[in-house]
């Protein structure tokens, strides 16, 4: 099988390419991009000596340093659109963070390919779309996400299904004071206890936005109103999920948090590989906790909840509010509190409209921004 792994630089990339090295007689990297980092990118294909590499930001490389790999390099984000629908690619890891990542996914599944789903702003922003265009094009759809994974282990039919329990870790401030939160740095933020991930989805776990995100991504997964996905927190990060049936039985997915065992078996699927991960002792589980999460001290997990529930392109609205909030915290222009209220008051300033189409679902996109940096400025005045 061979393999385009998007963000191939990012902590899913590398994951990816992992697994990918334990069973070189069944998989083959086939491309590989990065945004802007030229001489990672260069170095990943020296071990793994991809057919393309992809830069699709700005940033000088020598296109003679990757042919004497046998590394054909494009540039620019349409590359990586044409590379996943080349038709010796047979899987996409869609592991572009954000909004950025949504034509790639697009274009994967359009082409009929397997899609590993890592990227899930992709269904948060079009998810409607992206499922018609996976069904139309016989393409797969397989999350990575470890808590959708789970779901996706232990799901049968829907209508054997109370409800799905997305578990989440409560990141690092999950038991701290909601009035301590103001003075929180981006260092303590993307400090997470449990995982090792970029910075943005650090300050995402940190605010429960992440999780918010999942809601919405696991709606469209598997086809559950709001009310039928719950969140709880799990400070341990061994069970990472949960489905409940209408028999009243649980069924939960358990293992060390180690993002190669979703991507594991997502390539697999419906077979399964070895990970390279530790496996689960289960003799030194001492605890499995769960708890509500606090609306006081998450109060993005509710604002994804209402965009979910406003439906259209709210979602949209939500994810790229969230995108330049995040963006202004890590660069120390915004508070910590101060995301969750750039959030709510764009989804106040940009109303829901039909998200018919890709054109739509863009336009809320950018509206939202500009609207969400004007409350970033506002905030910071």
């Amino acid at each position: 099988m061979n393999v385009a792994v998007l963000g191939a630089t990012g902590s899913i990339g590398a994951s990816t390419l992992d697994v990918i090295a334990h069973h070189p007689e069944r998989y083959r990297v086939f491309a590989l991009t990065a945004n802007a980092s030229a001489d990672a990118l260069l170095e990943l294909c020296r071990v793994h000596r991809p057919r393309y590499a992809v830069l699709s930001g700005a940033s000088f490389a020598s296109e003679q340093a990757f042919a004497t790999l046998g590394t054909k390099l494009l540039k620019g984000p349409a590359a990586i659109d044409e590379v996943v629908a080349h038709p010796d690619c047979h899987a996409v890891m869609a592991g572009i963070v954000g909004a950025a990542g949504l034509s790639s996914t697009l274009a994967a599944a359009a082409a009929g390919k397997r899609v590993l789903l890592a990227n899930k702003e992709a269904l948060v922003m079009a998810g409607p779309l992206v499922i018609r265009v996976a069904r139309e094009a016989g393409a797969e759809i397989l999350p990575v996400d470890s808590e959708h994974n789970a779901v996706f282990q232990c799901f049968s039919q829907a209508r054997l299904v109370r409800k799905i329990v997305l578990t989440a870790s409560g990141g690092p401030f999950r038991a701290a004071p909601p009035e301590s939160l103001a003075g929180v740095t981006p260092e303590q933020a993307c400090a997470h206890p449990n995982w090792v991930m970029g910075r943005k989805i650090s300050v995402d776990s940190a605010t429960m936005m992440n999780k918010g995100l999942e809601v919405i991504e696991a709606h469209w997964l598997f086809g559950l109103a709001p009310e039928r996905i719950e969140v709880l927190i799990h400070a341990q990060s061994i069970v990472h999920s949960l489905v409940e049936y209408v028999d009243g039985s649980m069924i939960a997915q358990l293992s060390n948090p180690d993002m190669r065992v979703p991507i594991a078996h997502a390539l697999a699927h419906p077979e399964r590989i070895d990970s390279g991960a530790r496996p689960l002792d289960l003799s030194t589980v001492r605890n499995l906790s769960f708890e509500k999460p606090d609306a006081a001290r998450f109060p993005c997990l509710q604002l994804a909840y209402a965009a979910l529930r406003a439906g259209g392109t709210a979602p949209a609205v939500l994810n790229a509010a969230n995108e330049v909030a995040v963006a202004a915290f890590l660069d120390r222009r915004l508070p910590f509190t101060g995301i969750a209220r750039v959030i709510e008051q764009t989804l106040e300033r940009v109303p829901a409209q039909p998200a018919e189409s890709l054109d739509a679902i863009l336009t809320a996109d950018a509206e939202a921004r500009r609207a969400a940096g004007a409350q970033v400025l506002g905030l910071a005045a």
